[in-house]
């Protein structure tokens, strides 16, 4: 049975692609920075032997120590897919524009998304280095605002989502030689807590403000998230690597 490390799965994509890939017959590491509700998670998902792990993925020592643990008291990780990240202060509500934006917002969003992919990735290519696996896979989560440029969030949080692209076709080519797979998804609107977020509704709901804008004209649920990286999870994803999986209803199409 293949082990997959999701990370920020206690909930929105992240726990949408725990339960996806539970579903697909994989062992999963549910972690996120809430060790209870990881728990909570791995519990509810189908299949058996699911753990819940705290993992702060902006933390170096904590990123190297879960991935130590993992494989000494689990099993070898086989996929990672790397959900884990923050809005900041940017979205619709907000409107955090590059002459507003602080440096501490700037370093506290990119030391989750765009630190918080690296050392994850390079643990998990340090593992892999060590002990090998078939079928190894990397997901990692871009967004549509860093292709086109901002719209409704941030620009710390655009320019982060950005460096998750570079890195990713980066470690594409760094990885292959060991027939790892790297890619990414870059979601647009979707319903989850952080679009809720931007929008700035506080009940939870998703007033996506720019429906017109979207050729399919609604808002994507998680689950279509998760769907693609069940395919990137999957040994038939063998020949797709340094790639780009848009799912955004049309939002941006490049």
């Amino acid at each position: 049975m293949r082990l997959a490390l999701v990370t920020g799965a206690a909930s929105g994509l992240g726990l949408a692609t725990a339960r996806r890939l539970a579903a697909d017959g994989m062992r999963v590491v549910v972690s996120d920075l809430d060790e209870r509700a990881c728990e909570g998670v791995a519990q509810s998902l189908d299949g058996h032997g699911h753990v819940g792990l705290r993992l702060d993925v902006s933390d170096e020592a904590e990123v190297a120590g879960t991935f130590a643990r993992i494989e000494a008291e689990i099993a070898l990780v086989d996929v990672l897919a790397h959900f884990a990240g923050t809005l900041g202060r940017g979205g619709m509500a907000s409107g955090v524009r590059l002459i507003d934006t602080t440096v501490e917002e700037w370093e506290k969003v990119n030391r989750i998304n765009a630190l918080g992919t690296f050392l994850c990735l390079r643990e998990y290519a340090r593992c892999r280095a060590e002990r090998p696996v078939e079928h190894g896979r990397v997901i990692a989560v871009t967004s549509v605002v860093a292709q086109t440029g901002g719209l409704q969030s941030g620009t710390a949080y655009s320019a982060s989502k950005g460096s998750v692209l570079g890195l990713v076709r980066t470690a594409a080519r760094d990885l292959a030689e060991a027939g790892i797979t790297v890619n990414c998804i870059s979601p647009g609107a979707i319903d989850t807590p952080m679009l809720a977020k931007a929008t700035g509704d506080a009940e939870g709901g998703t007033k996506y403000r720019m429906l017109d804008a979207i050729p399919l004209r609604r808002v994507g649920g998680p689950e279509e998230v998760a769907a693609a990286a069940a395919y990137l999870a999957s040994i038939d994803a063998g020949y797709v690597t340094g790639a780009t999986i848009d799912v955004n209803g049309g939002l941006f199409i490049g």
